[in-house]
C-alpha cells in the first residue's frame, strides 16, 4: 500500500475521532488522568502545611522565646526537592511516552507516585537530619512520579477528545488539581483537630515541651500517606484503557488496530477495507531544522509562557503567611499549640483555594471552547498583572492598621483566580495540541520542566527576595531581601512579559489536532466523515 493511501487511512480514523460525539468514556478518561492531578496537587500542596509542624518537633530550641522552624536550607530541601523531580519527569516520562506509547508508560507513573507517598511517610531516622534526608529522598522520586503525569495525562485526553470539545476535557483534568487542594487542606483540618481533641496541650508560650504532644508525629504522617489513596485507587483502569488512536495510527503506523481500539472505547462504527499503513512521510526530529521551522517558536511560547507564569504563581503561596497574619486568621505561634498552629493554616489556605482557586479552573472549563486558549491566558496575564500592582502601589495602605486587611484579601484571591481562568489551565493545554504526535508528549514535558523551572525560581528565589531589608525584621536564618512590596513589583514584571510570549502561541479552538500539528498537510481536502453512534 503506498505512503499516500496510508495518510488517508490514517486521516480517516482521526477524523472520527474529531467528529465523535462526547460520550461516557470521554467522562472516564476525564476522572482516570485527572486523578493524577488530584494526588499531584494533594502532596505538593499539603507538604507546605506540615512545614511548621516539622520545624516544632524536629528543631526545637530549649530557651527559645519562639517555637521551632525549619532552617533555610532545610525548608528549601523539603518543599524543594520534588519540584526538582517534577522537572526531571516531565522530561523523561515525556520523552519515554512519545517512543513507547502512552499507555505503556502510564501506569508507570501512577504507580510510583502511590509507592512514594506512603513510603515518604514512613521517613525512618533517630535524628532531625535523617528523618528529612529520607523524606527529601522519597519525596524527589514521588515529584519524579508527578512530572511523568504531566505530558502524558495531557497527550491522552488531547488525543481521545473531539474537535469541539477538546479544550474543556484536558482543562477539566487538569483542573482535578483543585479538589486536590481543597482535599489536602481538609485532610490536614480533620486530622489535626481529630488529634488535638485526643491530646490537648497548651501554647508554646505556656509550655514550649508540652505544646507540641509526641503524638504529632504521627500527623504529619497521615496527612502525607493519605495521599497515595486516590491514585490507587485509578491505577487499575489506568492500565485498561488502550492505546491513543493517533498514537497507533500516526506513530506506530497502524491505521487498522487505531480503528479497532477507538470502536471499543468510543463506540465509533468500525471502517472497512482499512489495513496497516505501508507508509508515511518521513518524520523529522525535535532537533531538526525542520522542527525549528515549523514549531520552534511555539515550543519558545508554550515554555516561557509556562515559565513566568509558575514563578508568579507559586510566589503568591509565599505571601499567604503576611495575609493570614495581617486578617488575624493566624496569631503568633508562640501563643498556639503546634497541632492548633496546623489546624488554623489549613483552614485558611483551603478557604483560599475554595474561593479562588478552584472557581478559576472550572470557569476555564467552561470557558475554554468558547474565547479560545489564545485569549484566555492573554486575559488573565493582563489581569494578574493589574490586581499585582494594586496590591503593590498601595501596600503600606492595604497592611496598615485598620479595616483594608479585607480588600487586599479580596485583591489576593483575584490573582489566584484569574492564573487558574487564564495561564496556569491554558499552559497545560496548548502543549498538548499544537506539536506533532510523535513528539507532542515529548514537547508538552520541555514546556511542563520550564514551568516547574519557574515553580523553583518563584518558591525559593523569592523566599529570599521577599524578606525585609531591615535584618531586624527577617525571618531566622534568612539575609535581608527587597520586602515583599518590590517582590510584588517583581511578579507583575512576570506576567507583563508572561502576556508577551503569548504572542508566540497559535489559536487552536475549532482546529483538529493534525491541522495544528501539520500532520494532516499531505491531504488537501478532508476525508468523509464517519458515522458516529451516541
Amino acid at each position: 500500500m503506498g505512503g499516500g493511501g496510508g495518510e488517508q487511512q490514517q486521516l480517516e480514523v482521526l477524523h472520527a475521532l474529531d467528529v465523535a460525539k462526547t460520550q461516557w468514556y470521554h467522562f472516564t478518561a476525564i476522572v482516570v488522568a485527572g486523578m493524577g492531578f488530584f494526588t499531584d496537587a494533594y502532596d505538593l500542596f499539603c507538604i507546605s502545611l506540615v512545614t511548621k509542624l516539622l520545624g516544632r518537633i524536629y528543631y526545637r530550641v530549649d530557651g527559645s522565646p519562639s517555637p521551632g522552624t525549619l532552617p533555610p536550607h532545610v525548608s528549601a530541601s523539603v518543599n524543594g526537592v520534588a519540584f526538582v523531580g517534577t522537572l526531571s519527569g516531565q522530561l523523561f516520562f515525556g520523552w519515554l511516552g512519545d517512543k513507547l506509547g502512552r499507555k505503556r508508560v502510564y501506569g508507570i507513573t501512577l504507580m510510583l507516585m502511590v509507592l512514594c507517598s506512603l513510603a515518604s511517610a514512613l521517613s525512618f531516622g533517630h535524628t532531625p537530619t535523617s528523618v528529612m534526608a529520607t523524606l527529601c529522598f522519597l519525596r524527589f522520586w514521588l515529584g519524579f512520579g508527578i512530572g511523568g503525569d504531566y505530558p502524558l495525562s495531557a497527550t491522552i485526553m488531547s488525543e481521545y477528545a473531539n474537535k469541539k470539545t477538546r479544550g474543556a476535557f484536558i482543562a477539566a483534568v487538569f483542573a482535578m488539581q483543585g479538589f486536590g487542594i481543597i482535599t489536602g487542606g481538609l485532610v490536614a483540618i480533620l486530622v489535626s483537630a481529630s488529634f488535638r481533641a485526643a491530646f490537648p496541650a497548651p501554647p508554646y508560650g505556656e509550655d514550649p515541651v508540652a505544646s507540641t504532644p509526641p503524638q504529632a508525629d504521627f500527623v504529619w504522617r497521615i496527612i502525607l500517606m493519605l495521599g497515595a489513596l486516590p491514585a490507587a485507587l485509578t491505577y487499575y483502569w489506568r492500565t485498561k484503557m488502550p492505546e491513543t488512536a493517533r498514537y497507533t495510527a500516526l506513530v506506530a503506523n497502524n491505521a487498522k488496530q487505531a480503528a479497532a481500539d477507538m470502536s471499543k472505547v468510543l463506540q465509533v462504527v468500525e471502517m472497512r477495507n482499512i489495513g496497516n499503513n505501508g507508509g508515511s512521510r518521513r518524520p523529522f526530529g525535535l532537533f531538526s531544522g525542520e522542527f525549528v521551522r515549523r514549531h520552534g517558536l511555539h515550543l519558545v511560547g508554550t515554555s516561557a509562557t509556562w515559565l513566568l507564569l509558575d514563578i508568579a504563581f507559586y510566589s503568591q503561596n509565599l505571601f499567604q503567611k503576611d495575609i493570614f497574619s495581617a486578617v488575624g486568621w493566624i496569631p503568633k505561634a508562640a501563643t498556639m499549640s503546634a497541632l492548633e498552629e496546623l489546624f488554623r493554616i489549613a483552614r485558611a489556605q483551603t478557604l483560599i483555594a475554595l474561593c479562588g482557586t478552584v472557581p478559576g479552573y472550572w470557569f476555564t472549563v467552561a470557558l475554554i471552547d468558547v474565547v479560545g486558549p489564545f485569549q484566555d491566558p492573554a486575559v488573565g496575564f493582563f489581569m494578574m498583572t493589574l490586581f499585582m500592582l494594586t496590591l503593590a502601589l498601595p501596600y503600606h495602605h492595604w497592611t496598615a492598621p485598620g479595616k483594608n486587611h479585607v480588600g487586599f484579601l479580596l485583591l489576593y484571591g483575584l490573582t489566584f483566580f484569574f492564573a487558574n481562568f487564564g495561564p496556569n489551565s491554558t499552559t497545560f493545554i496548548v502543549p498538548a495540541e499544537i506539536f506533532p504526535a510523535r513528539l507532542r508528549a515529548t514537547c508538552h514535558g520541555i514546556s511542563a520542566a520550564s514551568g516547574k523551572l519557574g515553580a523553583i525560581v518563584g518558591s525559593f528565589g523569592f523566599l529570599y527576595l521577599a524578606q525585609s531589608p531591615d535584618r531586624s525584621k527577617t525571618e531566622h536564618g534568612y539575609p535581608p531581601g527587597i520586602g515583599v512590596r518590590n517582590s510584588l513589583f517583581l511578579l507583575a514584571a512576570c506576567n507583563l512579559l508572561g502576556l508577551l510570549f503569548t504572542f508566540l502561541v497559535p489559536e487552536s479552538k475549532g482546529k483538529s489536532l493534525e491541522e495544528m500539528s501539520g500532520d494532516a498537510e499531505a491531504q488537501e481536502e478532508a476525508p468523509p466523515p464517519l458515522q458516529t453512534v451516541l
